[in-house]
């Protein structure tokens, strides 16, 4: 017969468990993750890479007994990189789900609309695929944390290789979505510049497209009206209307330099500009997806075997990569992890040797674990590294 006080404790075990008292994002089926991206529309190339690389460093760890025993579940859902869809998307993971935090988040426009609600509901908002500013504050927000460079890095590593070219400031334009994302990308460029000593940044050429359109001719017309003609435009932009603009601007501007950030999506722009795509140049915030490094191999053999035959690309990498550092975290906040535990020991960790060459690091007063950019240019069909001295030659 079980004692009095037993069946109290079992009693209150089941009033907690039905009022949802437990622990968020702790179930007997493991943690609860939540990525929110494009999955369809004309960005959904970006949302499935990043989908497919953190799902594939997760089935690995699953296939070893999880974290501290439990598994971990990454409840995905589709916005259409689109904020409107963004916000109650990523709404219901926090409130309903109560996932332990937000991973892999594709885009700058969702990110604006969603960080009010991490901040509101102090779940993290973790290695989101952007570069925006907006998310690296100083100091920074405690709910934000960083896996990959700022697109001000980027843009700062394209104009000082332009620079280092032979190319002068007032022959760069710029091409970007009308949207935060292109305002940040933007922003990077024209302080890059200036920081150069070229104070007449805002006057470049700007061409500007709208989110989730393919309407690029207005930009364009924009740059060819512009009085001195660039020899190189940074684009700011998704892979869709970035392929069409550099088709449509080589007919009028043939030796003209076309640069992309990262986000524009690697792979995909190659495959929509087949044999128009040599010699258009892409920063990159992971190293080559063949570099002979560890976490790359592991990488690719991950893919193999869990990611249903997809080709490796660089947004599956930093998926890949940016899941591996976050279970870095997760192990380090112990068996039971609530959602403050996981950012203390996330920003904890200091330095990690995840094989990529350096290590990376995060702490309180830095929430961006990775500075690394690798400028790539499209050659037959392979992303090469870029040699800015002889580019011109």
């Amino acid at each position: 017969m079980r004692t009095r006080s037993a069946i109290h404790s079992l009693r209150r075990l089941l009033l907690l468990g039905a009022c949802g008292l437990m622990l968020p994002a702790v179930s007997s089926a493991g943690l609860k993750l939540g990525l929110v991206a494009p999955l369809s529309g004309p960005a959904s190339s970006l949302g499935e890479g990043m989908r497919e690389g953190i799902e594939a460093h997760f089935a690995e760890i699953n296939a070893g007994g999880g974290v501290h025993g439990r598994q971990l579940e990454l409840l995905v859902r589709d916005d259409r990189y689109e904020p409107l869809r963004s916000a109650p998307e990523t709404r219901g993971l926090i409130e309903e789900e109560e996932i332990l935090a937000s991973i892999g988040n594709v885009g700058t426009p969702t990110a604006i609309v969603t960080l009010p609600l991490h901040n509101r509901h102090q779940t993290l908002l973790y290695g989101a695929f952007t570069g925006a500013g907006g998310l690296r504050l100083a100091p920074p927000d405690r709910y934000v944390i960083n896996y990959r460079a700022s697109y001000v890095q980027e843009t700062a590593a394209m104009v000082e290789g332009l620079l280092e070219a032979g190319i002068r400031p007032e022959e760069l334009a710029f091409f970007t979505q009308n949207d935060g994302y292109g305002d940040a990308g933007y922003a990077g460029g024209i302080s890059a510049l200036k920081a150069h000593g070229f104070d007449d940044a805002e006057s470049l050429p700007h061409g500007r497209y709208s989110r989730n359109s393919r309407n690029i001719h207005q930009g364009l017309a924009t740059i060819l009206q512009a009085p001195v003609a660039p020899r190189a435009i940074i684009i700011v932009g998704t892979y869709g209307p970035a392929a069409d603009f550099i088709r449509e601007a080589r007919r009028d501007l043939p030796d003209v330099l076309f640069l992309n950030v990262s986000f524009v999506g690697s792979q995909a722009l190659l495959d929509e500009l087949d044999d128009m795509a040599d010699g258009v140049i892409i920063t990159q915030v992971v190293p080559p997806i063949d570099a002979d490094l560890p976490a790359v191999t592991a990488y690719q053999a991950a893919l193999e075997r869990h990611a249903r035959g997809a080709e490796p690309n660089f947004v599956s990498l930093e998926g890949y990569l940016a899941a591996a550092l976050f279970v870095k975290g997760l192990e380090a906040a112990g068996p039971d992890p609530d959602r403050e535990g996981v950012i203390d020991a996330l920003l904890g960790l200091g330095e990690v040797d995840l094989g990529l060459g350096e290590p990376l690091r995060l702490g309180t007063g830095d929430h961006q674990a990775s500075d690394g950019v690798w400028p790539t240019r499209i050659d037959g069909g392979r992303f090469e590294p870029v040699d800015w001295e002889n580019l011109l030659r």
